[in-house]
């Protein structure tokens, strides 16, 4: 997959894929992006100790740095188990010209940013203590075939609807979410139409969100059956 380094709003970078003409993140801002989706609206709305949570595309590793950010600094969370499934894994050199590290307070960031790009696929790695990292490489759409824990959130991070659109269809949303334990949260920077009426459809409590920088909205869907 050929792809480019680009700089974004919030002066983090982001990758671009010619043959989708898409970035892997809001060219307002990657950092802006994943901490308003998945810290702000996903991982600190889950009131656990322990916390199992699945990504929909690990990509450059940023919602996984902005989860190890926000479990170094909340006292209440003991330990995460990061799952996420990526087909085309991201080379060490665009890892390097992204640079994520630089944008967080913590020196040990450049270690873990390693660590995650360097840790073996299909086992578990300690990142740092009681936090793990599972990549799983695999097509999303053998999602159903993996054995999971059930899951505490779900970052929804694929490829946008006009360039992947079966990745945004019931498909493979339902293999998601059932992975979900009983309360647990989806989180999403889309809100479209289609998807919001796919979530309630499968029993989700969606509610629709202000969006990062630069885009009016997203979405949240709770999974609270009995």
């Amino acid at each position: 997959m050929n792809r480019i380094i680009k700089d974004t709003k919030d002066g983090s970078k982001t990758l671009y894929v010619n043959a989708l003409d898409e970035t892997y993140h809001s060219h307002h801002g990657a950092l802006q992006e994943a901490e308003h989706v998945f810290i702000k609206n996903g991982l600190k709305k889950i009131n656990l100790n322990q916390i199992n949570i699945l990504e929909m595309g690990f990509g450059t590793g940023l919602n996984a740095l902005v989860t190890i950010d926000e479990f170094l600094k909340n006292e209440s969370i003991n330990k995460i188990n990061y799952y996420t499934l990526e087909k085309y894994p991201v080379n060490w050199s665009e890892i390097a010209e992204l640079n994520y590290s630089q944008h967080f307070s913590s020196e040990n960031m450049i270690i873990f940013n390693q660590k995650i790009h360097e840790a073996e696929w299909e086992k578990p790695v300690e990142i740092l203590p009681n936090f793990n990292l599972i990549k799983i490489n695999q097509d999303f759409f053998n999602l159903d075939k993996i054995d999971l824990p059930p899951i505490d959130v779900i970052y929804y991070d694929c490829f946008g609807a006009r360039v992947q659109p079966d990745l945004w269809e019931e498909n493979l949303i339902k293999m998601t979410t059932d992975k979900m334990a009983k309360n647990a949260l989806f989180t999403t920077y889309s809100s479209k139409g289609s998807v919001r009426r796919i979530l309630q459809s499968l029993n989700l409590n969606v509610e629709k969100l202000a969006g990062p920088p630069g885009k009016r909205e997203m979405m949240n869907a709770w999974k609270n059956e009995l």
